[in-house]
């Protein structure tokens, strides 16, 4: 073979395992594991707080609720509000078939009258008689009268004055009667104890109420709220019960208005537990509205949850809650490799925990824990959000 043949053979060997390398090499770079996307979040400053929250829907209260019915019972002769109305207080709301307790109430003021009038003449007469008896006295020291027309006098004038004291007595037992005739129709007039909104009514003109029997609660006649003054109960966990206190701040959550909270702060702390369940005691608590004008388009009776702020810091570092894994663990994105970090925790709550040690701002955390393959040591890079 000659020289230049093989040099021939050679060239095109050398083309051959050319080829042969970059097949390879491509073969390995396509073959080769894909880096994992995963969520990442860097870590920064914020306000970490650390909060209780109720283990079941608390409700919207009003501050004053009263369920209302008269004194005593009867037909209901008028009934002047209805379910929806708002009303002042002092307000009539109902009133029972009275014309009876009207009627007794004009005759004792005319007997009160009568009477009055009778004091009049009587202590006029009085007054009378005792000037006679001091005009005898004088005519007697002239020697014009004698001594027992002197105390016939006297004594008729006592007489007129005694009359006097007992009908002014009577005066008093006449008003005393007015006052007893009027409180028992006041009885028969049901008036709203404060402003407020009626929310139910019960009966119809007509019907006939009665009053509740002791040990037998009857619906009342009106359920009367008032719907000014507002407020939140929300069952606590007996575990989480003793760190609260009546003052600290607290965020209001409404079903009906998703997204939006509401501050208030802690106003009462039941002294008792709730056993509810045997597995289920908690603590009632209670969280009024900071601004009340906010409560105004709120319903009695909405389902409510309340997170109360136990402590809260500004401008720490934070993770998210989603980036903790068992352990106080974090995994961090670092050059492209999942890095296992350990990290010491403060304050803490469901959406995030201050970081006091193992973390630095601007560090990547990974939050997608719940992929498969995420681990330490493992390539991975940030998911493009679309």
């Amino acid at each position: 073979m000659s020289f230049s043949v093989l040099r021939r053979w050679m060239f095109r060997l050398s083309i051959l395992l050319v080829l042969l390398a970059v097949v390879y090499a491509g073969w390995r770079y396509y073959s080769k594991p894909k880096p994992l996307e995963v969520n990442v979040v860097e870590v920064g400053l914020g306000r970490v707080e650390a909060t209780v929250a109720n283990t079941r829907a608390g409700s919207v209260k009003p501050c004053r609720r009263a369920k209302l019915a008269p004194q005593g019972g009867g037909q209901i002769a008028q009934l002047l509000v209805k379910a929806g109305d708002r009303v002042v207080a002092g307000q009539v709301l109902l009133e029972l078939w009275n014309v009876d307790l009207a009627t007794q109430i004009l005759l004792n003021k005319e007997q009160l009258g009568a009477t009055k009038a009778r004091r009049m003449e009587t202590c006029s007469a009085a007054q009378a008689a005792r000037r006679e008896a001091v005009r005898h006295q004088q005519l007697h020291a002239q020697g014009f009268v004698s001594a027992a027309a002197v105390d016939k006098v006297a004594s008729e004038a006592e007489v007129r004055e005694a009359s006097c004291r007992a009908a002014t007595a009577e005066i008093a037992a006449a008003e005393a009667r007015v006052d007893a005739a009027r409180a028992a129709f006041s009885r028969t007039v049901l008036r709203a104890p404060f402003a407020g909104i009626v929310a139910e009514v019960t009966g119809e003109r007509g019907e006939y109420s009665t009053p509740s029997p002791p040990g037998i609660p009857t619906p009342p006649a009106i359920d009367l709220i008032d719907d000014a003054c507002l407020y939140v109960t929300a069952p606590i966990d007996e575990v989480d019960a003793p760190r609260i206190k009546v003052g600290l701040p607290a965020r209001i959550a409404l079903d009906a208005f998703p997204g939006e909270h509401f501050a208030g702060r802690v106003r009462r702390i039941a002294p008792y537990v709730l056993e509810v369940e045997k597995q289920a005691r908690t603590v009632e608590v209670e969280v009024v509205f900071t601004d009340p004008k906010a409560a105004q388009t709120l319903l009695v009776g909405y389902s409510a949850d309340a997170e109360i702020i136990l402590q809260s810091r500004d401008k720490v570092l934070r993770v998210p809650a989603l980036a903790l894994l068992d352990g106080n663990r974090v995994l961090v994105l670092k050059d492209g490799v999942l890095e296992e970090r350990k990290v010491e925790l403060g304050l803490s709550n469901w959406e995030f925990s201050e970081v006091r040690k193992g973390l630095q701002g601007g560090e990547r955390v990974v939050t997608s824990l719940e992929l498969e393959g995420v681990a330490a040591g493992v390539r991975a890079v940030q998911k493009q959000t679309p």
